[in-house]
């Protein structure tokens, strides 16, 4: 079956909906930056305008969720009531020591999640996500990670971040690194208004390989030529589309899928908390909002 748009081919490890997904959110980060050919840096050759970079944004841009430091900005604006925090820190934990999602859990949390943003009006959550980003997410960006999409800016190279996150919040925290743009999960709104419904599926997993792809393609990008950067083993399938896949902050499944494959490492951690934070947070969940922190909602009781 052929895939909408300009997308190739539907691959077999991807589903209908992560195709969607990943379609929805590449244009989405194509309408929303302007994008100037360019050089690059270090491994792609300075001046080969075929080549970008991904990087992953939980963990391995940022420390920590996205949308759990866009939920305590959301919370403080009374969005939603304090049972509500309560139950999304315990989630958090609970991901990361169990380092995988429950799919039934997963739907109950999306449900929850996008029956708070219904009805909001996207340029309010915009709005929003510039406050919280000085509030909550500025001095959380990895340095170490943040020089290496720079070495790729500085070499005229386009850089993306590609997240679960909302396509809207990722969207600010590209623009505030001076990045080319971001890939995130998109919510559907019509006139502007969230309508609480999902286009496809959260940009998680196969769906992220799906939406670089379709970047790629759009941009005529050669991706045997560009550079991918995440923490987590769920993004195995977008480091493995590119030529120079980096795992930075990994989990030990990806830190031993690196190493067998003999992919570059890097760890801006030490000690005990290395251990700690490295295990996928919340990735899933926070692909839920689609413009809003509504996976603060997590396992909210239904009234």
């Amino acid at each position: 079956m052929a895939a909408l748009g300009w997308l190739t081919p539907r691959r077999r490890s991807a589903t209908a909906r992560s195709v969607l997904a990943g379609e929805a959110s590449a244009e989405a980060a194509r309408k929303s930056t302007q994008v100037t050919p360019a050089e690059e840096p270090e491994f792609p050759v300075r001046g080969d305008d075929k080549a970008a970079a991904f990087f992953d944004l939980d963990n391995t841009v940022m420390q920590g969720a996205a949308l759990f430091h866009y939920g305590r900005g959301l919370y403080k604006r009374k969005f939603f009531e304090t049972r509500d925090l309560a139950k999304f820190a315990w989630q958090q934990a609970w991901f990361r020591l169990a380092g995988f999602e429950d799919p039934d859990h997963m739907q109950d949390v999306r449900e929850s999640a996008l029956s708070i943003v219904k009805g909001h009006r996207v340029a309010e959550l915009q709005s929003i996500g510039e406050e919280i980003y000085d509030e909550y997410m500025a001095e959380r960006i990895w340095p170490g990670t943040r020089a290496l999409a720079q070495a790729h800016l500085d070499a005229g190279q386009r850089v993306w971040l590609v997240t679960a996150a909302p396509v809207e919040i990722a969207q600010v925290i590209a623009r505030r690194l001076g990045l080319t743009g971001a890939l995130g999960t998109v919510a559907e709104s019509v006139d502007g208004v969230y309508t609480g419904k999902l286009v496809g599926e959260p940009l998680h997993g196969p769906a992220k390989a799906e939406a670089v792809r379709a970047l790629a393609a759009a941009e005529g990008l050669d991706l045997s030529r560009c550079a991918a950067y995440s923490d987590s083993h769920n993004d195995i399938p977008m480091l493995s589309l590119v030529g120079h896949p980096y795992a930075i902050n990994p989990d030990s499944k990806l830190r031993k899928h690196a190493r067998e494959k003999d992919w570059r490492l890097r760890d801006y951690r030490t000690g005990r908390k290395a251990a700690k934070v490295g295990i996928p947070a919340a990735a899933g969940v926070g692909a839920v909002a689609g413009g809003t922190a509504a996976a603060i909602a997590l396992h909210r009781r239904r009234r």
